[in-house]
């Protein structure tokens, strides 16, 4: 029963999306012109997160500073921000979902479409075009996926460090997590440098789909 649910809760998805795609085509946006734009906005989201993520690292430096003061304030000011990472986390995963499913909209549409050419010339180069565009859409997927799993060992590190925090409002519990600050940044700094990574090979991307 849970099978034919997703099944048809897939179906009906996939239904929504293709009717979107017809509706823009009629007013002149096309699926390469949806691709771009959801590629640009996760270039956003990426950029986002890496603040959010750099903010987080902040307060957990300030957090392990701490002596004397309001630990309950900063209790809330370091989950503050570990809710602040996860949305923006969550938002990055949904940006490169969507970039997926119009991406195979677009491949598939572009494959069929060339069994229409009666020109072999033009039929042999539109079909060089859609294997190159493919190859570098692959690597750039490849890249914001690896970039999106990198987020994950912070998250749970801020997460741990949160609830840890909030049941242990003392000194001591300062001194505990001051042995995790070297790991969490090293994390971020890899996290930065693989959203560098996948936001510079986005922006050629959409160079791609221009040309």
């Amino acid at each position: 029963m849970r099978i034919l649910i997703l099944v048809m809760s897939l179906l009906l998805f996939t239904g929504c999306q293709s009717a979107y795609y017809s509706t823009m085509e009629k007013v002149g946006v096309h699926k390469r012109d949806i691709l771009a734009d959801r590629v640009d906005k996760a270039q956003d989201a990426q950029q986002d997160a890496q603040q959010e993520f750099k903010s987080a690292l902040e307060q957990f430096s300030t957090l392990i500073q701490f002596d004397g003061g309001d630990l309950q304030k900063q209790y809330e000011q370091t989950n503050e921000q570990y809710q602040d990472c996860s949305e923006a986390a969550a938002l990055v995963s949904e940006r490169i979902n969507s970039i997926e499913d119009v991406a195979e909209a677009l491949f598939d549409e572009w494959q069929e479409e060339l069994d229409m050419y009666s020109n072999a010339k033009l039929k042999q180069e539109s079909a060089a075009k859609l294997k190159s565009t493919q190859r570098q859409y692959q690597q750039l997927l490849n890249t914001m996926r690896q970039a999106e799993s990198s987020m994950a060992p912070v998250l749970d590190s801020l997460r741990d460090n949160s609830l840890y925090l909030k049941h242990n409002l003392n000194a001591q519990a300062i001194g505990a997590l001051r042995n995790e600050f070297a790991s969490i940044e090293r994390d971020i700094t890899k996290l930065i440098s693989n959203m560098n990574k996948a936001i510079s090979e986005s922006q050629q991307f959409i160079a791609t789909l221009k040309q």
